[in-house]
């Protein structure tokens, strides 16, 4: 098995067992990146000359005794997370010089525990997408099929784990922004609840939607960088002090007894017949390993996308009217006036996708229309928690499709934004609750296209997740399949 084929637990043995290094390692998927990017266009910055640095000192922690999981490990980061001295885009214009002066939280945990940062990956601008199109650097192809997406707006992300371009990388998901690319990419991509991991050097989409979480090749991987980043954070008002379990050791734990709430309201006509079987399927076969589904309601779920859309677009308006060409980021100075550098330095800064967003928002936030849409929103979205809450009273976990098809054409919907945003229908609910989920593989479709299963856990439930996901995943050989790039 070449380098680049193992995941964090195996390429973690031989480290530590000295039967390879992490310059070794390091090399090789720099060479993976470097055969394989020009078509797939996953990264937008590579750092090869500070990789194998850091791969040199990993060694030599490693040599001293260093058995931390992932010291010499090969990671890549979502172009949204703050890196102290390496560019950082968010896939925009208005940032494209853009250089932090420190860290994240996430990435400082990465380093503290001797990752190898290999570079920063391609995504939709300031993570406004669903299919990786809407991106200042050009769209990212999905390694199963270059002339189809390979979901956003963490597509970067997923797309680089499915290339074999880095062993595991981390996003972000605002509405399904990890669980959808993950699901189209055919890898394991996870959502952790709100709070769980530190949003502290994330630039921000909606602040109180916007989740880190890993994107990897099993779901052992999953548990182990989710255990990497997890934790309170003091820098970040809205994490939450709660331990971090060891995810790990509960995964073999298996899933007799466990109740599967299936909601009736996922399974809908409209449906692509591939995902649907490919789901059932999956309910057969954790019915197989001893669990018990059960039917239960969502019954708010229909409003879910409208509701995310002006509570999204509304923190989006709030959160970039910071990017005014005064402090950081691309300046268009005609000496026009301060109002016009302003209007100037956005209009060329921001793509299409970015201004319609910043549009509907600010017109939700507006005199007169706040109390009917944004607040009205707001008032919805606790009913689509307690609508969670209601049913994780019934259910242990619950199941559901991930997208409503596989993997589009690129191109294909980039026409009418309404189908596009139709393309999360069952993603954004999670995120509207706070709550945790994840996509792992479990299908193909007849054009060879992955298709992922959802998996919900209720608050601070990841351990379950993460449990009930091993289960199904060793049941089968869905994540040892290696797309044809």
């Amino acid at each position: 098995m070449q380098l680049t084929d193992l995941t964090i637990h195996q390429l973690h043995d031989l480290l530590r067992e000295g039967k390879t290094s992490a310059q070794e390692v390091t090399r090789a998927f720099l060479d993976r990146i470097a055969a394989t990017d020009e078509r797939v266009n996953a990264f937008i910055t590579v750092c090869e000359q500070d990789a194998l640095l850091q791969a040199e000192a990993a060694d030599a922690r490693l040599k001293a005794g260093d058995d931390a999981l992932l010291t010499g490990i090969p990671l890549a980061l979502k172009d949204i997370f703050v890196t102290e001295g390496l560019r950082t885009t968010c896939a925009s214009k208005i940032l494209s010089n853009f250089v932090p002066p420190y860290n994240g939280t996430a990435v400082a945990k990465l380093k503290e525990q001797g990752a190898v940062i290999l570079g920063k990956l391609n995504m939709d601008e300031f993570a406004m997408g669903s299919s990786n199109e809407n991106s200042a650097f050009g769209p990212v192809r999905n390694p199963w099929k270059v002339d189809c997406v390979p979901g956003g707006s963490s597509g970067g992300s997923a797309a680089c784990v499915a290339a074999r371009q880095a062993i595991a990388t981390l996003g972000t998901d605002t509405g399904g922004s990890i669980r959808q690319p993950a699901s189209h990419c055919g890898v394991v991509g996870l959502k952790p609840t709100y709070g769980r991991v530190s949003r502290y050097g994330v630039i921000a989409y909606a602040s109180s939607l916007d989740q880190v979480g890993p994107v990897t090749r099993d779901v052992e991987d999953c548990a182990m960088l989710l255990g990497a980043v997890a934790g309170y954070d003091p820098a970040d008002s809205t994490s939450v002090d709660v331990p971090v379990p060891d995810y790990r050791a509960t995964l073999k734990d298996g899933v007799k007894g466990l109740k599967v709430g299936l909601p009736k309201e996922y399974f809908i006509e409209g449906l692509d017949p591939d995902v649907k079987q490919a789901v059932e399927k999956a309910v057969d076969t954790l019915r197989e390993l001893g669990a018990e589904p059960v039917e239960v309601s969502l019954p708010h779920t229909d409003y879910a996308v409208a509701c995310y859309y002006l509570i999204a677009t509304a923190e989006a308006s709030s959160n970039l009217a910071r990017y005014d060409g005064v402090r950081y980021g691309q300046r268009v100075d005609r000496e026009q006036g301060l109002i016009d550098m302003y209007m100037q330095s956005r209009a060329a800064g921001f793509g299409p996708e970015v201004k319609r967003r910043i549009m509907l928002g600010t017109y939700a936030l507006s005199s007169g229309y706040y109390d009917a849409y944004y607040l009205k929103a707001q008032k919805v979205r606790t009913l689509i928690r307690q609508d969670f809450l209601d049913a994780f009273n019934q259910v242990d976990v619950i199941l559901t499709p991930v997208a409503p098809t596989p993997a589009f054409q690129i191109g294909e919907k980039t026409a009418d934004p309404l189908q596009m945003y139709l393309s999360d229908i069952f993603t954004i609910p999670v995120n509207l609750a706070g709550t945790c989920g994840m996509s792992l593989p479990c299908g193909m479709s007849q054009k060879g296209l992955p298709i992922g299963l959802q998996l919900i856990g209720r608050p601070f439930g990841e351990e379950t997740l993460l449990r009930t996901a091993y289960a199904f995943e060793q049941a089968g050989d869905w994540h040892c399949k290696k797309a044809p790039l």
